[in-house]
């Protein structure tokens, strides 16, 4: 288990990065760290894979405490593995050699074994050979994360890491990475600006806004029970609009148009989404989205029904 205790960190003095966190972590779960840039999410991963010093309080994996630098002469720790924005990979060897770096040479068969499970996870089976150098970003931030997976950390802290990769890769590549590490039963924390991420694959989810953890709860009851406009704009376009003297959170999805209603609004613009359009509305006097199965000619009168957020 990971134990946050308290923590508070700074770069430079009086100016705080994070303001007393506190959470904890259980074997094989999957928390997701989400907040608008320069928030700390990357820097609280730092910290916990032990690259910085604490200003303040303690990090326990069970009853081993994490130390930075100044207790490390190699910071970092063992059971934890890091992949950072920057992947840190050898360029003049090929993709299988950069995975097998962290492997035993003892025991060949095993690595070469191991090494290929890893391709397959990150779907690189293709370019075994090819040196990294001759990558693409995508595919070498997937070439981090299969190195960082060679030992099998008990804890895998992912920045970002899924930022670098192709649409038509990003959720495959995500839907088998996670499931390899719960049938391994690796934790996994995930700094990300995905809302996939964490609506999907994460257990909890903890958001955090002025370097102070604004929830810690699981993606289902944040989504659908969002505090306050912050936390909502994280997932989706928000309306934040008054109804009946209420003001209430609203998704575009929470928006109906019907045939019969006391609610008229009236369309100022259309945005083709794929499988829907995006529509723009004047809502007395309010600016609202809503989703729909086809456009809406503009300046037409439409009537609304809405759907209660149930922290309403």
């Amino acid at each position: 288990m990971l134990k946050v205790n308290n923590v508070s960190f700074n770069y430079q003095k009086n100016k705080t990065v994070l303001n007393n966190f506190s959470f904890q972590l259980t074997a094989g779960e999957h928390l997701c760290i989400m907040g608008e840039s320069g928030c700390g999410k990357s820097t609280l991963l730092k910290i916990i894979y032990g690259l910085f010093d604490l200003n303040k309080g303690t990090i326990f994996w069970n009853d081993t405490q994490i130390f930075g630098p100044k207790k490390n002469l190699v910071p970092g720790f063992k059971d934890f593995k890091y992949v950072a924005q920057d992947f840190d990979l050898m360029p003049y060897i090929s993709v299988s050699e950069n995975i097998k770096k962290h492997l035993s040479r003892f025991y060949p068969e095993e690595s070469e074994k191991r090494t290929q499970e890893l391709l397959v996870v990150i779907e690189m089976q293709a370019f075994k050979n090819t040196k990294v150098k001759n990558l693409s970003g995508g595919q070498k931030q997937r070439v981090a994360i299969a190195r960082a997976l060679a030992k099998e950390p008990q804890l895998l802290l992912l920045d970002e890491p899924f930022g670098q990769i192709d649409n038509f890769k990003k959720n495959t590549l995500r839907r088998r990475l996670f499931a390899f590490l719960k049938e391994k039963k690796i934790a996994c924390i995930v700094a990300t600006h995905d809302k996939n991420d964490a609506l999907s694959f994460a257990d909890s989810l903890l958001i955090i806004r002025n370097h102070k953890i604004l929830i810690n709860n699981s993606p289902k009851e944040i989504y659908n029970n969002p505090k306050e406009k912050y936390i909502a704009t994280l997932f989706d376009d928000v309306n934040e609009i008054e109804i009946n003297g209420q003001l209430v959170l609203l998704y575009p999805h929470q928006i109906k148009l019907v045939e019969k209603s006391e609610n008229l609004a009236i369309v100022t613009n259309c945005y083709f989404k794929g499988s829907y359009w995006l529509i723009e509305a004047k809502f007395e006097n309010q600016k609202v989205f809503f989703n729909h199965f086809e456009t809406i000619e503009k300046d037409k009168r439409v009537c609304v029904a809405f759907t209660q957020p149930k922290n309403a």
